[in-house]
C-alpha cells in the first residue's frame, strides 16, 4: 500500500476544516483500488473506493481527482 495523500481545506472565516485523504492499495485479484476519504478534520468522514484493471489505471484517476480538489483549495 501507498502513503495515502492528505489534503486540507481551512477557511476559519468560514468556519471551514475539511479533509481529503486518497490511498492506493491492491485487490485480492490483481487490480488496484483508488480508496477516497473525505470530512470535517476531526470526524471519521465518509469513504468510496473505486476498482481499477491497473496500477497505472488507478493512479490516474488519483491524479484526476487531486488536480480537481487543489483547484477547489485543497493544499
Amino acid at each position: 500500500m501507498d502513503e495515502p495523500l492528505l489534503l486540507r481545506r481551512i477557511d476559519p472565516a468560514r468556519n471551514m476544516a475539511r479533509y481529503y485523504a486518497l490511498s492506493l492499495e491492491p485487490t485480492l485479484f490483481g487490480g488496484m483500488a483508488l480508496a477516497r476519504r473525505w470530512g470535517r478534520i476531526g470526524t471519521r468522514g465518509a469513504q468510496i473506493v473505486e476498482l481499477h484493471p491497473s496500477r497505472a489505471a488507478a493512479l490516474e484517476a488519483l491524479r484526476r481527482v487531486e488536480a480537481a480538489k487543489r483547484r477547489r483549495g485543497y493544499r
